[in-house]
């Protein structure tokens, strides 16, 4: 599984312009084949600043993701930000969930 972030600082008054753009752009992105999920995300300290997160169910997929007019988009938003965007992709081996949160807590409690 292949975990993607995009986070970026765009000027205030491009906002409401980006997520028109992202927003249904993300939904058509959850129905590529492979697409586990999508979504945006807004700060909410700096509300300047958009983060667009992206699981992947293989590189194979998220990589034919890449080079599709979907993420051409995306990269057209990219250049109104107002400093380089912070970009990751990141292979997921494992996933754990509540009960990783459990054993620490019995662990915790048994000292």
């Amino acid at each position: 599984m292949v975990h993607s972030t995009l986070r970026m600082v765009l000027p205030s008054e491009k906002q409401a312009e980006v997520l028109q753009v992202l927003s249904p752009m993300a939904e058509r992105i959850r129905l590529e084949p492979g697409c586990v999920a999508c979504n945006i995300y807004q700060d909410m300290r700096d509300r300047r600043v958009i983060m667009l997160e992206e699981v992947w169910r293989c590189e194979k997929e998220m990589e034919r993701h890449l080079r599709s007019e979907q993420y051409r988009n995306v990269l057209l938003v990219m250049e109104m930000a107002l400093e380089r965007p912070e970009v990751s992709f990141n292979e997921v081996s494992r996933s754990t969930g509540v009960e990783t949160i459990e054993k620490a807590r019995l662990g915790t409690a048994e000292t």
